[in-house]
């Protein structure tokens, strides 16, 4: 069974740090691709980054040179290092994974996620 929990989420200034993590299990890394989605209020879930697991990475464009992902094969843990943060970045922030991720960005691309962590930029 896959399952992916987040951590991390907080309340930080604008221009500040954070780093968001995913524990993951029931899965391998070379097998699915592995997305961080966000949830702003009255908004929909939009695709952030994307590490598929043909080794190519998508950012979303307003996040590019400010947000970074990662994964720990070890620890079975994937990050989200965001950097710079605005208070447009302010949402609830969800890691998901796929199997058959084909390339789009869009959230049904998807099918297991976590319950996601909150992530509030003051400015």
């Amino acid at each position: 069974e896959v399952q992916l929990v987040e951590s991390g989420g907080g309340l930080v200034q604008a221009g500040g740090s954070l780093r968001v993590s995913c524990a993951t299990s029931g899965f391998s890394f070379d097998d699915f691709s592995i997305a961080w989605f966000r949830q702003a209020p009255g908004k929909g879930r939009e695709a952030v980054c994307i590490s598929s697991s043909d080794g190519s990475t998508y950012y979303e464009i307003s996040v590019k040179g400010r947000f970074t992902v990662s994964k720990d094969n070890t620890k079975k843990m994937v990050y989200l290092q965001m950097k710079d943060l605005r208070p447009e970045d302010s949402a609830i922030y969800y890691c998901a994974a796929d199997r058959w991720y084909s390339g789009r960005t869009d959230e049904t691309e998807f099918g297991n996620w976590g319950q996601g962590t909150q992530v509030t930029v003051s400015s």
